[in-house]
């Protein structure tokens, strides 16, 4: 193992620099593998909530940031994805020991997806049209972006490095400052994040991370002096800060919950799509919003795809999140655990049947583990089919023609991600045309850092990443130019 773990943080990071927190509150980061202790952390209190958005203010305002060159603040963000990329090994290995993803994951597609994030914002920043004459009516324009001011950056546990850079980078490129707000769960990785924004040339004040409970983050979001919400987390959470903001008109980005299908249509190639719909439903232990966990299988492949399925999924490695060779590692904390088993409890009890997993994983009495699942006979009614699960399961759905797999894959209250496989790209594009989802690809899963991302219905408002993911940072101004 690389990364060398500190037994304390005692300090907190503000406006670009480690300070002496205001209380004396902390949280334990605790392993989801061995259940010990990784280091004990200094928290943010209210007061240092304050303390943070009053120098983004300042230096929003002061430091000339928000009025300087895009292509300077692009510049002096490219140290983030060079420091992540030269400590690709020890930040895998933190977030693997910090929030069970297996290392084969964090190294592929967490770390290198953080350090592509900056890099996409960094070179859009010379492409993009900061100022630009239009002609209209009357007369010409000048339509200018300008940055929205002083943004909260709410961010969840499951891909801390991801998360924080595709709230934060965008913002400072547009010209904004940034507190980012990261949860207990990752502040040895939010401690992280602060250590490599130290190598970049930002004003004082500019940018702070801070570990919060939800109590400080609701004060942080409805702090007056913050212009612009970024917040991705839960459906709930998010209806609460929509509440929030609300009252002030504060603007608000949302990247919520989501409960996605993949249809599988009658010519779909079965080996391939098995190995699509394991890694869509199961990968970062199905710790995903965009989570492909509804399988709607046509009923003359059902046998072959479930056998398919099923084999993939007992072939997995359960255990140490450490180890390359691991799969499937244990979800984030012991709650989170309970409410996955509680679920698959429900779903047996409302009729699916168990076709692999369902319980705690043999010989892994300690850890937050639980078995990567296949149900079957699941049913649209049933509660597994509706609730965000955020745990390695998938849930095999049968259905006799199109239009009945698409009404299933509709009938639900998020839009988050979906997909479609098929032996036809063609007809799979059709058919994800007809998916009431923000993404959804056609024999793969994912999201493309170039286009943009977020949901339909309670699965969010705006979009992150893509061009668009800039743009839910800056403020569209109309100058009316003089008529000669």
């Amino acid at each position: 193992m690389v990364i060398t773990l500190p037994e304390r943080i005692d300090r907190i990071f503000i406006g670009g620099r480690w300070v002496t927190p205001s209380s004396g509150d902390r949280t334990v980061a605790t392993s989801p593998t061995t259940e010990q202790a990784l280091a004990s952390v200094a928290t943010a209190a209210v007061a240092d909530v304050d303390r943070a958005v009053a120098e983004a203010r300042r230096a929003f305002e002061t430091s000339g940031w928000a009025t300087s060159r895009a292509e300077d603040r692009a510049a002096a963000l490219r140290p983030l994805a060079r420091g992540l990329t030269a400590r690709a090994r020890e930040l895998a290995e933190l977030i693997s020991l910090e929030m069970g993803c297996p290392l084969d994951y964090s190294l592929s597609r967490q770390v290198p997806g953080a350090a592509m994030v900056v890099d996409y914002f960094a070179d859009l920043a010379a492409s993009i049209a900061w100022d630009q004459r239009r002609p209209g009516v009357v007369g010409d324009s000048l339509v200018v972006r300008e940055p929205v001011g002083v943004v909260a950056a709410v961010v969840p546990w499951n891909t801390p490095f991801l998360s924080i850079m595709v709230k934060l980078v965008p913002a400072l490129v547009a010209g904004c400052a940034v507190v980012v707000k990261a949860p207990p769960e990752i502040a040895l990785c939010a401690a992280e994040v602060a250590s490599l924004l130290e190598d970049c040339d930002l004003p004082a004040g500019l940018v702070s991370v801070l570990v919060a409970d939800r109590e400080v983050s609701e004060h942080l979001v409805s702090h007056p002096e913050v212009d612009k919400v970024a917040f991705t987390g839960s459906t709930e959470a998010g209806k609460r800060i929509l509440e929030i903001c609300a009252r002030s008109m504060r603007r608000a980005t949302m990247e919520l919950g989501g409960k996605s299908a993949a249809i599988v249509l009658d010519d779909a190639d079965v080996d391939s799509t098995a190995a699509g719909l394991v890694a869509g439903g199961m990968s970062l232990n199905g710790q995903m919003c965009t989570a492909q966990q509804r399988v709607l299988v046509p009923r003359n492949l059902r046998k072959a795809l479930t056998d398919a399925v099923c084999d993939r999924v007992a072939a997995l490695v359960v255990g140490d999140p450490l180890d390359e060779r691991t799969g499937i590692g244990p979800l984030v904390a012991s709650r989170q655990r309970d409410r996955v088993q509680a679920l698959f409890d429900t779903a047996r009890a409302e009729g699916a049947t168990t076709l692999r997993g369902g319980g705690r994983p043999a010989g892994l009495d300690r850890g937050w583990f639980v078995e990567p699942t296949v149900f079957d006979d699941v049913t649209p009614a049933m509660t597994i089919a509706n609730v965000e699960v955020f745990g390695p399961v998938l849930c095999l759905m049968a259905y006799d023609d199109v239009d009945e797999a698409v009404t299933i894959a509709n009938a639900t209250a998020y839009g988050l991600a979906g997909a479609v496989w098929t032996g036809d790209g063609d007809r799979g594009i059709a058919v994800a045309r007809r998916i009431r989802t923000g993404t959804c690809g056609v024999n793969r899963y994912g999201v493309d850092f170039g286009a943009p991302f977020g949901g339909f219905k309670q699965s969010g408002l705006g979009r992150e990443l893509g061009p668009e993911g800039l743009d839910a940072f800056v403020e569209y101004k109309t100058i009316a130019l003089p008529i000669s």
